[in-house]
């Protein structure tokens, strides 16, 4: 590989901001213009499919891309990450790239699931107004005490009586809801996510190409793991796209990039502290023995 090609490929996580950037904002232009995106901290439609689910498939939040990539998504960006990391090459196996993933890894659980209590994308919805609501079969949301959201407890008229009112008109038969939160400023988590996941995925690989010229050092099961990571990064990408056309304000997308770029941000202070350089030019900071077979 050339030398400006090699630069190039270290320069990835700078593309790969670009472009998370480019899609973001493309994607939600397209949806103010078109008219495609759901707000998905109104009550009123919220709990109802979307307005486009029977004619865009990805309008729909049963669709294969959001069950079983997105919402799983930190489980396939460590899978992905120990596949490339256990496979590279031995000097590139550096105890910092394990602090950048738990980095990535608690400030996810921070935002999204707890944090000394409820998780800071619950306090911040609540905090800008936001309400714990209940939807009934119906579609007629009941408010609720804020602490039934955050702990994601299932309510009916049985287990809390008092929560409804004695002329509120309830359906027949035995049933449960999970209440939500609604109004406020609703981050778009997915956005966020996604953003913090391509990025420090992309960042990895910026460590596979660091070890060039050449491939030789990687070893068959590394040259898969690059493959599969950039496949992930990649889906990660059009799953921005289709979040930015169809869900949220485009302010809880531009909050979510933002505070995306924030999280991706704090997995390079190990290596700021540390001084580390993976910069490379004309000269490449890190280097292997001819003999590729003992560092692979």
């Amino acid at each position: 590989m050339s030398a400006l090609g090699l630069t190039a490929m270290s320069n990835i996580r700078r593309y790969t901001a670009v472009a998370t950037a480019f899609i973001v904002v493309f994607g939600t232009l397209y949806s103010v213009v078109n008219n495609t995106y759901l707000d998905t901290s109104d009550p009123l439609i919220t709990a109802i499919p979307h307005h486009l689910h029977e004619t865009d498939y990805f309008a729909s939040k049963k669709n294969p891309l959001n069950v079983y990539f997105t919402k799983r998504l930190w489980a396939w960006t460590t899978g992905t990450f120990l596949f490339h990391y256990l496979t590279s090459p031995r000097p590139t196996r550096w105890p910092l790239r394990l602090t950048q993933y738990v980095l990535a890894t608690s400030t996810w659980l921070t935002w999204t699931s707890w944090f000394f209590g409820p998780p800071v994308f619950d306090r911040l919805t609540i905090y800008t107004g936001g309400e714990c609501v209940l939807h009934l079969p119906s579609g007629a949301g009941v408010p609720v005490p804020a602490k039934l959201c955050y702990t994601k407890t299932a309510v009916s008229p049985e287990t809390h009586p008092a929560l409804f009112p004695a002329l509120l008109l309830l359906p027949e038969g035995s049933w449960t809801g999970i209440p939500q939160l609604r109004r406020g400023h609703d981050v778009s988590g997915h956005i966020f996510l996604l953003t913090l996941s391509t990025l420090f995925l992309a960042d990895q690989l910026r460590w596979s190409f660091a070890t060039m010229p050449g491939s030789r050092a990687w070893s068959r099961a590394h040259q898969f793991a690059v493959a599969f990571t950039g496949v992930v990064c990649i889906v990660s990408l059009f799953a921005i796209y289709t979040t930015s056309v169809y869900f949220h304000t485009p302010f809880e997308k531009f909050t979510g990039y933002v505070l995306g770029l924030a999280a991706f941000a704090s997995t390079q202070l190990p290596y700021i502290l540390t001084g580390g350089n993976l910069d490379v030019g004309p000269e490449v900071p890190i280097r292997f023995k001819k003999d590729s077979k003992k560092d692979a």
